[in-house]
């Protein structure tokens, strides 16, 4: 029998080092625009001064691209169990920085621990509302749109299942990144996402979408829904 094959920490460093600070990710966060994940620290100093994902360039929210960030705590198990000692040395840089700081906050006098107990207890009574699922939640019927004779219509086809449920915040963008990967698109094949025959912006949410075009509003309505299509080139 052939000998399991050993796996070094560092074969796995290109899924789990940040783009920005080269470092192991810590608190892994993604941008849902371009599915790009940095350290949250460093993605969020960086959208201070910038729109754009660091990594491949993309505009993530013309106004607010916090919005479009989303924390991974799988993964973050996944890397502290890949490398020894991750955890603890994080855990220790952070009692560091508050004994350092502890005299510029508010919580002057509280201990390191205890300020920690605290902020752990806080998140746990907001539900951590950096995940989707804390958000409302609606449904959708995501419909391929045929045109006789249209180009791009051999590749674009219809998902198998077609019904999907997703926070209202989630953006049309993020729709259209989601049907490419399911459908197998090439990265440079563009689709547009129809509701009631109109195109949809990528930075409208499934909530503006509800609330200002969709017809059929109310509890005894129907899942959304939008339709998707090659894009048409007007030239």
């Amino acid at each position: 029998m052939a000998a399991q094959r050993k796996h070094l920490v560092r074969d796995f460093n290109h899924f789990i080092t940040c783009y920005v600070c080269k470092g192991y990710l810590i608190k892994p966060t993604t941008v849902t625009e371009c599915l790009h994940t940095f350290c949250k620290s460093c993605i969020v100093q960086h959208f201070e001064d910038s729109n754009d994902c660091p990594k491949c360039g993309i505009q993530v929210h013309e106004t607010n691209p916090l919005e479009m960030l989303r924390l991974d705590n799988t993964l973050e198990e996944i890397i502290f169990k890949l490398v020894p000692g991750l955890r603890e040395k994080e855990q220790q840089q952070e009692i560091e920085f508050w004994r350092k700081n502890n005299s510029k906050e508010n919580g002057e006098g509280e201990s390191p621990k205890s300020k920690r107990a605290r902020i752990e207890d806080e998140e746990e009574e907001n539900g951590d509302q950096d995940y989707h699922r804390s958000d409302p939640q609606i449904a959708i019927c995501l419909d391929c749109l045929r045109n006789n004779g249209q180009s791009g219509e051999n590749v674009v086809k219809g998902l198998m299942k077609k019904f999907i449920r997703c926070s209202t915040r989630v953006t049309v963008g993020t729709i259209k990144k989601f049907l490419s990967l399911k459908l197998k698109l090439p990265s440079s094949y563009e689709l547009d996402v129809l509701c009631n025959g109109e195109i949809m912006g990528k930075d409208h949410t499934m909530e503006f979408i509800y609330m200002t075009r969709w017809r059929l509003r109310g509890e005894n309505s129907y899942p959304m829904v939008l339709e998707y299509r090659p894009r048409i080139d007007f030239g």
